[in-house]
């Protein structure tokens, strides 16, 4: 009698197919968000661009909200492996750069758009403003990390407030993320450089991120 059970690796290859049909969705909806914009987007589109049916897609994710989840939580990954790639060592500082021009140079202008896309949706989405700052605190939280870590081997300076340093880092971040998304005169090598520039001070303890209250 022929049997016709799953075999071991059949749970395996399915988790494997799925999360490859999950990867092209949302491979589809980031291009079809930068070419189109989130509200003009549908989930037709986004189906459409992925090669799939509209029952198909759904099977995946309920929503466009969903695929930001997604794709931020993607994201997400992403940067804690970055983050894990630096070593605690002396190159502290020249990784930490390295890992800035990764982000801010060589990686495509649609990540810029995109995060613009995003940002403005969570103006007015309260399920996009949490996904949004729950990737913004943990952006902060690792960078604060890192920094302690600098500051253990020497390569940042002893008495520098992390979490406030940061808070700045990030803020100068999405500054640069707005301009190369935005700005025709966005000069990469330039204005990257100078950004790096600014982190450097702040990692020397140069900037001051506690200044006297305005006297009244």
């Amino acid at each position: 009698m022929q049997n016709n059970a799953p075999t071991p690796l059949a749970p395996l290859a399915h988790a494997v197919g799925s999360a490859e049909r999950r990867a092209k969705i949302l491979d589809a909806a980031e291009r079809c968000f930068v070419r189109s914009g989130f509200h003009r987007t549908t989930m037709q589109d986004v189906a459409a661009e992925a090669g799939m049916s509209p029952g198909n897609l759904y099977r995946y994710f309920s929503s466009k909200d969903a695929m930001v989840a997604g794709l931020a939580e993607r994201d997400r990954a992403e940067l804690g492996r970055d983050f894990a790639s630096i070593p605690p060592t002396d190159d502290f500082r020249a990784d930490f750069r390295r890992l800035g021009r990764k982000h801010f140079q060589e990686e495509s202008r649609d990540k810029a758009v995109l995060c613009m896309e995003i940002w403005a949706e969570a103006t007015r989405n309260p399920a996009i403003a949490a996904i949004n700052a729950e990737f913004d605190q943990d952006v902060r939280q690792r960078l604060a990390e890192l920094f302690e870590t600098g500051k253990q081997h020497g390569a940042v300076a002893p008495d520098l407030d992390c979490k406030m340093a940061a808070l700045v880092a990030c803020i100068v971040s999405n500054g640069l993320f707005v301009r190369r998304a935005c700005a025709k005169d966005f000069d990469a090598e330039r204005e990257v450089d100078g950004v790096l520039g600014v982190f450097g001070a702040l990692l020397d303890g140069k900037i001051n991120l506690t200044p006297p209250k305005d006297q009244t």
